[in-house]
């Protein structure tokens, strides 16, 4: 028979691969590149947009110092992205010219992750923590951890807080000044 012969079998296969190709890591079901890289794309987006917003000169060098300095204000699963890019004054690594150089062309910041993925694997797996909604959740049910995160992300302390019920009232209190600029709080 002629469908046994191998040679049928690797081209049957081949059709099969080229017609119904395999996700790549990295590919959501929409078939979105990169779109695991959330916080790179963002936070690139989000520098991009202040250079043009200030009109910034696009040369790497100066792409690269206001990279380091747009840095210095970050905090959380961002800085740990400056750390790994040896934007921070204690990266081990430095591959900053792997931004700028296509960010001085315009390159998108999909496309800049992607490359930054293949260098490094741990940019990509940055995550932003879950988002809260201080107005669904109840606080009370929530650990004392959490709370104090809250407080952290907000930049408030509690020197004085001894119990759960000081946690929870100083943030019921504090509620409606971030509530503006942060209706929904990072955990």
């Amino acid at each position: 028979m002629w469908c046994t012969s191998p040679a049928v079998m690797v081209v049957i296969c081949a059709g099969l691969w080229v017609f119904n190709p395999v996700r790549t890591q990295g590919q959501e079901a929409g078939g979105q590149p990169g779109a695991d890289c959330e916080v790179c794309e963002e936070f690139l987006n989000r520098f991009y947009n202040s250079l043009r917003a200030r009109g910034v000169d696009f040369s790497p060098d100066t792409i690269e110092k206001e990279l380091i300095s747009f840095c210095l204000g970050v905090k959380g699963k961002e800085n740990r992205l400056c750390y790994y890019l040896g934007a921070t004054k204690d990266a081990a690594t430095k591959i900053l010219s792997e931004v700028t150089r296509p960010m001085s062309a315009h390159m998108p910041a999909v496309k800049i992750c992607e490359k930054l993925k293949k260098m490094d694997s741990q940019i990509c797996e940055l995550k932003y923590e879950r988002k809260l909604d201080l107005a669904s959740v109840d606080l009370w049910k929530m650990k004392v951890v959490e709370l104090k995160q809250i407080l952290d992300v907000w930049g408030e302390e509690c020197r004085a807080c001894a119990e759960k019920a000081d946690l929870v009232n100083l943030i019921k209190e504090l509620a409606p000044k971030y509530a503006a600029t942060h209706p929904r709080t990072e955990l």
